[in-house]
């Protein structure tokens, strides 16, 4: 009994020195000091001197955003800086700074009064720029400020209303707005920002898409004697533009080419070109590749596959394509690259899988110059040294210019 009433005594005694030391450490952290500020667009940053208390955990700003909302930011006792946003205009605004420590003892405030410049959405509002482009029109902007910005894009025809969101934290972005009819569009726009601040529409006028074509691939043919090799077992380069794109799930689509190292000098020569003559002319504004999905494996029966290909070793990965009108002049469109989103133990998003299975979709900066002839010279696949794998194709712009 002594032992247990011991153990009791000492457990208590514990919980009270515990409860004594809590309860003793209420003292709040000395005020901040020598506040001042730059004014941003749409905010400010603050410079402070954090008091000199060992157990400082950060320094907290807090101000009414311009929605009216009690809002704050916080930076670390290692900092002596926050920036504050979320304001539409140069009207004054309170900011209360408070030192807080690691027992969450926050200090008395210390009040500062900053004037923001104009928020930065009006500016990218004042830059958006819209041009018309086959099958839909693209919209630029400029932001300097780098920040988040959602650019809301309504549009009609025929007395029916559409939107459009754009979003982009690029200081130059170049986004497209696609699937649009040859018709007259009345376009306004507005731009919000991260906290929710949003610009009433701006009208930019009337736009009319070109007409959009998916360019006709039945008189293209292999330029052999500019080509890798590429038939290979079943494989074939006019599988690359046969209108077939390959599936897992049935045998009657196995339609892909096959550059093997065996039959192209014994190794992968990067850039492994395949050149296609159309026999016609057209420009184009974007096109669209596809992997090879069927895996052989993983296959249940011949042509039946149970997991994607998509993203593997053999497939390819990067690319550049070029144009020409003879064969002996090219001119580069781009460098492109379908890009790899597996993880650490391989796994691959739902996203990206459907992604594949819909077709790597890839829009030029400008039309391209009209052209016979095409190069897709590929740069890299997933890490095989040994074959190459590619299923289809397609191209978007003005057929038989």
């Amino acid at each position: 009994m002594r032992i247990k009433y011991f153990f009791i005594f000492l457990l208590s005694a514990l919980a009270f020195v515990a409860c004594k030391e809590e309860a003793t450490d209420t003292t709040a952290p000395g005020k901040v000091t020598d506040i001042s500020y730059v004014p941003t667009n749409g905010g400010a940053i603050l410079s402070f001197t954090a008091p000199a208390d060992d157990d400082l955990l950060f320094v907290k700003a807090v101000y009414t955003n311009a929605l009216g909302k009690e809002v704050f930011k916080v930076t670390s006792r290692y900092t002596e800086t926050i920036e504050i946003d979320g304001f539409m205009d140069e009207t004054p605004q309170k900011v209360r700074l408070y030192a807080v420590d690691a027992n969450n003892n926050a200090s008395e405030p210390a009040e500062i009064v900053v004037t923001p410049n104009r928020s930065f959405i009006f500016n990218v509002l004042e830059s958006v720029v819209l041009d018309e482009q086959l099958g839909g029109v693209k919209i630029q902007w400029k932001n300097p400020d780098l920040k988040t910005v959602f650019v809301y894009v309504n549009f009609s025809k025929g007395g029916k209303e559409y939107e459009r969101i754009l979003s982009s934290a690029l200081s130059e972005p170049t986004l497209m707005l696609r699937g649009l009819a040859p018709e007259d569009y009345q376009f306004s726009i507005s731009v919000e920002d991260f906290n929710g601040n949003k610009t009433t529409k701006l009208d930019k006028g009337t736009y009319r898409p070109l007409l959009e074509q998916r360019i006709d691939k039945s008189t293209w043919r292999v330029v052999q004697n500019m080509s890798v090799d590429g038939d290979k077992w079943e494989g074939t380069l006019a599988s690359f533009f046969d209108d077939v794109v390959d599936t897992k799930e049935v045998a009657t689509d196995n339609s892909y080419f096959i550059i093997s190292r065996d039959d192209n000098g014994g190794m992968l020569k990067w850039p492994l070109d395949i050149v296609i003559d159309l026999n016609k002319t057209v420009v184009i504004n974007r096109f669209v590749v596809w992997q090879r999905a069927f895996w052989y494996l993983n296959a249940e029966q011949n042509g039946v596959s149970k997991d994607y290909y998509y993203y593997q070793e053999e497939n390819m990965r990067s690319f550049t394509l070029s144009v020409s009108m003879d064969k002996t002049t090219w001119i580069p469109l781009g460098t492109f690259d379908i890009g790899d989103p597996r993880d650490e133990a391989g796994n691959i998003p739902p996203s990206k899988i459907k992604e594949a299975i819909d077709g790597h979709e890839f829009n030029l900066e400008t039309v391209s110059p009209m052209f016979r002839y095409f190069k897709f010279s590929i740069l890299s696949n997933y890490g095989s040294e040994a074959n190459v794998y590619g299923s289809e194709i397609t191209l978007y712009g003005l057929d038989n210019q």
